[in-house]
C-alpha cells in the first residue's frame, strides 16, 4: 500500500470542514503514514492522530454551543496582545486530548507555529504536544503568543498556511486541505471592521503564500473548498460548514481512490 500523507491548513472555523474529509479516510479504511497541521488544521490532525475518527472528532465539537463556545474562546478575558488569551482553547485540548506528547500518538505528525521575532517557521514534531497546538493557533490580534522556551510563537498560517511540503518526503503522496475559504462583499460599499479588516488582511495572506506553495510544487491531491463567506470564529456554525463541502468531499474520496487502489 502507497504511504499517503495527509496535510490539514489553517482558517479558523472553516477548518471544522476538515472533519468531514477524515471521515472519508475512515470510510476507505485508510491510515495516513503522516499528518502536517497548521492552526486548526494542526488540532483537527492532533486529535485524529491520537487514534479518534473523524465521527468521534465532529461529536466533541458539537458540545461547542452557546456557553461552552464562549468558554472554548475565554470571551472578556481581553489582552493586550490579542483579544482573546487562550486559556479557554488550552483547558479545552488538556480535557478532550487524550494523548499529551507527540510520542504517544497513533499517527506521526507535525505541527507548523511561527517564531514572532526570528520571522520563520518552526516545525514541531517531539515533546508537549499541547504547547505546540497553541502556538499553532495563535492567530494575531485574536489569540495572545505563546512562549515556548526561549521563543515568541504565533499562528503558523503567518509562515506556512498548507504545510504539505513538510512531510513530502515521508510518504508517496500528499493530499492537502486548503480551508482558507473565499470572501465575497454584500455590496460595493460594503467595509469590514477593524477586526473583520485584520481577520480578512491575515487571509489574504496565506492565500497569496498557499498559491505561490502550490505553483511551484504542487500536492499530488489538492482540495479548496468555496467555504465562501464564512468567518474565522464562526464556530457555532460548524453543522452548516460541514454541510457546504458535500461536494467537495466526494471529490476527494474520488481522488484517494484513484491515487490508492
Amino acid at each position: 500500500m502507497k504511504k499517503l500523507g495527509i496535510s490539514l491548513g489553517g482558517g479558523g472555523a472553516k477548518g471544522v470542514s476538515h472533519l468531514a474529509f477524515l471521515k472519508v479516510l475512515d470510510e476507505l479504511e485508510l491510515t495516513p503514514s503522516i499528518i502536517s497541521g497548521t492552526s486548526i488544521g494542526a488540532v483537527a490532525g492532533a486529535f485524529y492522530a491520537s487514534g479518534m475518527s473523524g465521527e468521534e472528532i465532529h461529536e466533541k465539537i458539537k458540545g461547542l454551543k452557546f456557553l461552552g463556545l464562549f468558554k472554548f474562546m475565554d470571551l472578556f478575558k481581553f489582552k493586550q496582545s490579542g483579544i482573546f488569551s487562550g486559556d479557554g482553547v488550552e483547558k479545552y485540548l488538556e480535557e478532550n486530548l487524550k494523548v499529551k506528547y507527540f510520542e504517544d500518538l497513533q499517527i506521526p505528525l507535525k505541527i507548523v507555529a511561527a517564531d514572532f521575532w526570528e520571522r520563520k517557521q518552526i516545525v514541531f514534531s517531539k515533546g508537549p504536544l499541547i504547547p505546540a497546538l497553541r502556538a499553532s493557533i495563535s492567530m494575531p490580534g485574536v489569540f495572545s503568543p505563546v512562549k515556548i522556551g526561549k521563543r515568541i510563537l504565533i499562528d503558523g498560517s503567518v509562515v506556512n498556511p498548507l504545510p504539505f511540503d513538510i512531510i513530502r518526503e515521508e510518504c508517496d503522496f500528499v493530499a492537502a486541505i486548503d480551508v482558507s475559504g473565499e470572501k465575497t462583499p454584500k455590496s460595493d460599499n460594503n467595509f469590514a471592521g477593524v477586526i473583520g479588516t485584520l481577520l480578512n488582511t491575515f487571509q489574504i495572506m496565506q492565500t497569496s503564500i498557499t498559491a505561490e506553495k502550490i505553483r511551484r510544487n504542487p500536492p499530488e491531491i489538492y482540495i479548496k473548498p468555496r467555504l465562501e463567506n464564512f468567518r474565522v470564529l464562526d464556530f457555532d456554525k460548524s453543522e452548516e460548514i460541514l454541510l457546504s463541502v458535500s461536494e467537495d468531499v466526494l471529490e476527494f474520496q474520488e481522488k484517494l481512490i484513484e491515487k490508492m487502489f
